[in-house]
């Protein structure tokens, strides 16, 4: 029976592994990894409830290697590493998409950032998976 590593355990290596990423890979690997993030964000637009339009405003798309907008991320911003690409909802202004997903008291759930990602995730997949695949593909083909 083999052992199961703990979440954190399982982050540090995924870590190390994606650090030995080639740097080519990474910028063939970077147009999916956005491509991705906007669909995901297109789709949120489209769930999105409109009551003044001003959460819809604030969905935004943060590449590899860029900074989130300010309290799109537990209050604050982040700057995502090579691999990563995020859908950020809330800036200054708008601090409510939370409460919109997950409801409140007084105030129905109205889910449009889980369901967006759940209905884009497979095709977001594939498409990092084949770009991948043909970066490791060219740069075989130039090493050869």
């Amino acid at each position: 029976m083999t052992k199961r590593l703990s979440l954190t355990a399982q982050s540090k290596k995924l870590g190390k592994q994606l650090e030995s990423i080639p740097n080519e890979v990474l910028a063939m690997l970077r147009p999916a990894l956005v491509k991705g993030a906007q669909d995901i964000a297109d789709t949120m637009e489209a769930l999105v409830p409109e009551d003044d339009g001003d959460l819809l405003g604030s969905i935004a798309v943060t590449g590899p290697n860029e900074t989130t907008p300010p309290y799109a991320a537990g209050g604050g911003s982040v700057t995502l590493a090579a691999t990563q690409a995020a859908v950020t909802v809330g800036n200054t202004d708008v601090r409510h998409g939370h409460l919109q997903e997950f409801g409140t008291v007084n105030h129905e759930a109205q889910p449009f950032m889980r369901p967006a990602f759940r209905l884009k995730k497979a095709k977001v997949q594939r498409r990092i998976t084949a770009a991948v695949n043909k970066a490791i593909k060219s740069i075989k083909q130039g090493a050869t």
